[in-house]
């Protein structure tokens, strides 16, 4: 058995999935491994994404977990025999690990629901925006990883799921750059927002009440739901989030936050406004 170095994200979540049907099923791993015929070790490696593991196997472990939900299973089994070579491979080395996870999140993704404070979303971002917004990071980077990051963002715009974006008002204020750019950042906006799986709403300052400002979150659903994923930025990269319990606050984070924002039309409508007045 060869040891994986770097697991994916991907990986990683087949086996967390795999550990918590073991401890839902009261086993240990011991146990887990005396039902597969195979040394404890070699549960231990799969369930912390340093072994594959063969369809035969997870179908027989999740046999043995009495797991019956045949779909989920099924999603098991093509996480653990997926062969795709991505095009955010070409990245690796070169980039953060956490670049690579996310390009190979959203590209399994079902669809995307996004809310933006600060920041206009990467998905949407001009490439003279992305540039500006990775020229503020501090330690400073060179020109070549700058360029790097630039180019894996405008690769990630390639996406065809659904996709619904609550951006406030500030993000689209916010100048991280100069004039020409914010507008040209603001006509990107509209020109996108008219795609037929694209939906952007706004969330303006002259609203009552709202305290969620810290919102700001990437909800990526799964096939099955219960693969569902939360991205959240942090200092070092994003971290992804895959509790049942936390992916329902941040479902149902998600929905108040779309209830209070403008309907599209007056979205866009906001936009061209803010786009008018720069």
């Amino acid at each position: 058995m060869v040891k994986r170095r770097e697991p994916t994200a991907r990986q990683t979540r087949l086996a967390t999935e795999l550990r918590r049907l073991r401890e839902a099923a009261g086993l240990n791993s011991r146990q887990a491994a005396e039902l597969l015929g195979v040394a404890p070790a070699q549960i231990t490696h799969i369930e912390s994404a340093l072994a594959g593991v063969s369809e035969q196997r997870v179908r027989r472990l999740a046999s043995h977990y009495a797991c019956t939900d045949e779909e989920f299973v099924d999603a098991l089994v093509a996480m653990a025999t997926d062969r795709t070579h991505g095009w955010w491979e070409e990245y690796r080395g070169l980039l953060p690990t956490s670049f690579l996870d996310l390009a190979e999140l959203e590209h399994h993704a079902t669809y995307l629901h996004e809310v933006a404070i600060l920041h206009v979303s990467g998905l949407l971002q001009t490439e003279e925006y992305a540039r500006a917004l990775f020229s503020s990071r501090v330690p400073e980077l060179t020109t070549e990883e700058l360029e790097l990051r630039v180019r894996h963002r405008m690769r990630r715009q390639k996406f065809v799921v659904p996709y619904e974006l609550v951006i406030h008002e500030a993000a689209l204020r916010i100048r991280v750059s100069d004039r020409n750019a914010s507008r040209a950042q603001l006509a990107r906006l509209l020109e996108l927002s008219e795609a037929d799986n694209i939906t952007v709403r706004v969330i303006p300052f002259d609203l009552d009440g709202f305290t969620r400002a810290s919102s700001t979150m990437t909800y990526v659903g799964g096939s099955p739901s219960k693969l569902d994923t939360v991205v959240r930025d942090a200092p070092h990269g994003s971290v992804f989030i895959d509790s049942e319990a936390q992916l329902n606050a941040y479902r149902t984070r998600f929905r108040k936050v779309e209830a209070v924002s403008l309907a599209p039309d007056r979205s866009r409508d906001f936009i061209h406004k803010l786009a008018k007045e720069l």
